[in-house]
């Protein structure tokens, strides 16, 4: 007995050709749906859930209490703490972002030349990416001690005086750059590298014939086709910074009870006062605050870098034309 597919071809065709639109339509949503419920899950939610907390007095232990509205970060704007933590991490970030950067291009181009065991070259400036940060914080906190430290020994052997590193605000800020640098320079070196790799190398045997040195070369071909993947490192780079935690958190020996960022705050960032507010002072309503306005800040930060690189990309085209 024939089947009902071969007594109606036609309608059996149309319903594949159906099937088949309905897949091509859906199925790309499908693939990127798990990105978007895990960013809902661990990103969206949490981040609304921490507005509603900074609109209320929330204890750790009693929970919700009355509804405060902008009381908290009111609060918070007026307390002079903030404005020294913000000042703190934006003068971190300067001391490590340019620093971080040139140093990353650099080891990126030194790792796309042929080098031997390159495989073991990039590994090797990974490790400091892997270890741990609470480890990396106590090396140079040793590295960087008033008395003993290897760095104040350095400058006493070639006769320079000691520096107080966890004394001065200015040197502070030096050392803890110099932490962060040493954990993400190597990783941002193999995000240039991969941005590298994918230049088309004739571009740079045109311009070797035309005449162009290696280090010509670097800066007309390299560097404009490696901006988007600098726009990215910077962004990411931005985030990081912003968020610094561990490095300040163990920076000078401190734990337990004692100060937290100096005794007077020397190097006390956002995400430190952000803590310290929520666990030590038991205030998690404006600690909420607080992450808002970080998150604030890093937007703002974002979209001056974003206007910046467009502002020089727009400028180099009328520059070509």
């Amino acid at each position: 007995m024939p089947t009902r597919e071969r007594r109606h071809p036609h309608r059996a065709s149309k319903r594949r050709v159906t099937a088949s639109g309905f897949d091509l339509r859906v199925s790309p949503y499908l693939y990127i749906a798990p990105f978007f419920i895990l960013f809902f899950l661990f990103g969206l939610a949490p981040m609304f859930y921490t507005g509603w907390v900074a609109l209320h007095e929330w204890h750790p232990i009693g929970g919700q209490g009355d509804f405060v509205g902008l009381a908290n970060f009111t609060a918070v704007l007026g307390q002079g703490m903030f404005w020294k933590s913000v000042f703190n991490t934006l003068s971190i970030f300067v001391f490590t972002a340019a620093p971080q950067l040139i140093a990353a291009i650099f080891i990126a181009a030194v790792l796309d030349a042929n080098l031997r065991a390159g495989t073991f070259w990039r590994m090797a400036v990974l490790l400091p990416y892997v270890a741990a940060p609470v480890a990396v914080a106590i090396i140079f906190s040793n590295l960087f001690g008033n008395q003993f430290g290897l760095v104040n020994n350095l400058l006493a052997t070639v006769g320079l005086p000691q520096v107080q590193w966890t004394g001065s605000s200015i040197a502070s800020h030096i050392a803890i750059s110099t932490m962060v640098s040493f954990r993400w320079t190597g990783y941002n070196a193999l995000i240039l590298l991969a941005g590298m790799q994918a230049i088309p190398r004739d571009l740079y045997e045109s311009a070797s014939i035309d005449g162009a040195n290696r280090v010509r070369r670097f800066f007309s071909v390299t560097i404009p086709m490696l901006r988007p993947t600098l726009i990215f490192v910077i962004i990411t780079t931005t985030i990081g910074n912003l968020q610094i935690f561990d490095e300040a958190r163990m920076f000078g020996g401190a734990g337990g009870n004692g100060p937290v960022g100096g005794a007077d705050g020397q190097w006390k960032t956002i995400t430190l006062y952000l803590w310290e507010v929520g666990w030590r002072q038991a205030n998690l309503g404006r600690s909420a605050a607080i992450a808002w306005l970080l998150l604030l800040l890093i937007v703002l930060i974002g979209l001056i870098n974003f206007l910046a690189v467009r502002r020089i990309a727009s400028s180099e085209n009328g520059g070509k034309r």
